[in-house]
C-alpha cells in the first residue's frame, strides 16, 4: 500500500514536473530543517548506491514524493520517513539528524551497543566515564578523587531529612541543590520556571551542580527530583558522586509533601496521585542507575538512617 506526503499549501509540485528534476518553490523560501532532512536522504541514498527510482520502489512511495522529500518541498509524514529509513536500512534517527548518527564513529558505537542489556550498558557507561576523566568510586569499585554523596529521588522521599542527618554523621557539608539554584537565580524555583521556563531552570540546575562539585571535596548533596531528566546533568552527577536512590511509596511521597506545607497535591487527590505514579514510573529507570537504593517507607526514620549510614560508609570506606 502506497503512502503519501502531506504538502504545505502552495508547495505542491506541478503535475508536469519530471520526477528527475529538482522541484522549486516560490522565492526558494524552503524550511531549513526540511532542506537538511532532504540532504541527508540524498547522502544516504548515494552512499548505498541507490537511484531515486530504486529507493522510491523499495520504500513504497512515489518517485515524485521522494523528490519532494529530497529537495525540502512539503512536510513529510512520519510514516513515509519510517518507510524511507527502512528502505535505506538505517535508523530513523539517521534521517532526522540525531547526533549519534552524525559520524562513522558514532554509528559504529551505536552498532556495538545495539541490543545490549542494561547491565552491559551500565558497565560501558562507567568505563567511558572513567576514560573521559570522570567516575565515582562506588560504580567502579574504587574510591574516586572526591567523596561526594548525592541523594536522588522524587520530592518527599526524605532527601533533606536524611541528607542532613548523614552529613552531620560524616562531618560533611550538607548541600541542598534547590537552594543553590535559587541563590544563582535570585528568585524561587517556581518563579524561575514561570518567568524563564524549564530550559533556564535546567541551566541553573547544571550550574549549581558544577559549582558544588568544584567547591566541595566531600559533601552530602540533596538533588531536585527532576534532575535525572536532563541526561548531561545526570551524567555529571553519576560521574562525580556516590549516588543513593531514596525510594518511597507514592502515598508517603504525597503525605510528606503535604506535611511540608504544600497542600496543592491534595486539591485533586485522585488526579494528583495518578500523576505521581506516572512520574515515578517514568523516572524509575533513571533513578535505578544510582549506586545504591534505600526504601524510606520500609522502616521508621532512625532505622532508615542507620541503613543509609551503613551503606554510605561502606561505599566510601569510612569506618563506622
Amino acid at each position: 500500500m502506497s503512502s503519501t506526503i502531506m504538502h504545505s499549501p502552495g508547495l505542491t509540485p506541478k503535475a508536469d514536473l519530471p520526477a528527475s528534476a529538482e522541484p522549486t518553490g516560490p522565492g526558494d523560501d524552503k524550511n531549513p530543517a526540511l532542506l537538511a532532512l532532504g540532504e541527508r536522504v540524498r547522502r544516504l541514498r548515494a552512499a548505498r548506491g541507490m537511484t531515486r527510482k530504486a529507493l522510491a520502489l523499495a520504500a513504497d512511495v512515489s518517485e515524485r514524493h521522494l523528490a519532494n522529500l529530497e529537495y525540502g518541498i512539503g512536510n513529510a509524514s512520519f510514516l513515509v520517513l519510517q518507510q524511507v529509513a527502512g528502505a535505506l536500512q538505517c535508523p530513523l534517527a539517521e534521517l532526522t539528524g540525531d547526533v549519534t548518527t552524525s559520524t562513522p564513529e558514532w554509528l559504529l558505537i551505536r552498532e556495538l551497543l545495539q541490543g545490549r542489556d542494561e547491565a552491559t550498558l551500565r558497565r560501558v557507561r562507567v568505563a567511558v566515564s572513567e576514560l573521559l576523566g570522570g567516575g565515582s568510586g562506588a560504580a567502579t569499585g574504587t574510591r574516586g578523587r572526591t567523596q561526594l554523596v548525592a541523594l536522588i529521588g522524587l520530592r518527599g522521599a526524605g532527601k533533606s531529612t536524611l541528607g542532613q542527618l548523614l552529613a552531620d554523621d560524616l562531618g560533611f557539608p550538607f548541600v541542598e541543590l534547590s537552594r543553590q539554584i535559587e541563590q544563582f537565580a535570585g528568585c524561587s524555583i517556581a518563579e524561575i520556571q514561570a518567568l524563564y521556563g524549564q530550559s533556564a531552570y535546567r541551566r541553573y540546575e547544571r550550574r549549581a551542580l558544577e559549582e558544588a562539585i568544584q567547591i566541595y571535596p566531600e559533601a552530602v548533596i540533596a538533588t531536585p527530583g527532576g534532575l535525572v531528566s536532563d541526561a548531561a546533568t545526570f551524567n555529571l552527577l553519576l560521574s562525580h558522586c556516590t549516588t543513593v536512590w531514596l525510594q518511597a511509596a507514592p502515598e508517603d511521597h504525597m503525605a510528606r509533601v503535604a506535611a511540608q506545607g504544600d497542600l496543592r497535591p491534595m486539591a485533586a487527590s485522585r488526579e494528583a496521585m495518578d500523576d505521581l505514579r506516572q512520574i515515578l514510573a517514568g523516572r524509575a529507570a533513571f533513578y535505578s542507575q544510582a549506586d545504591m537504593v534505600l526504601d524510606t517507607s520500609a522502616a521508621p526514620l532512625q532505622a532508615t538512617f542507620q541503613a543509609l549510614r551503613t551503606q554510605v560508609r561502606a561505599a566510601l570506606a569510612i569506618p563506622g
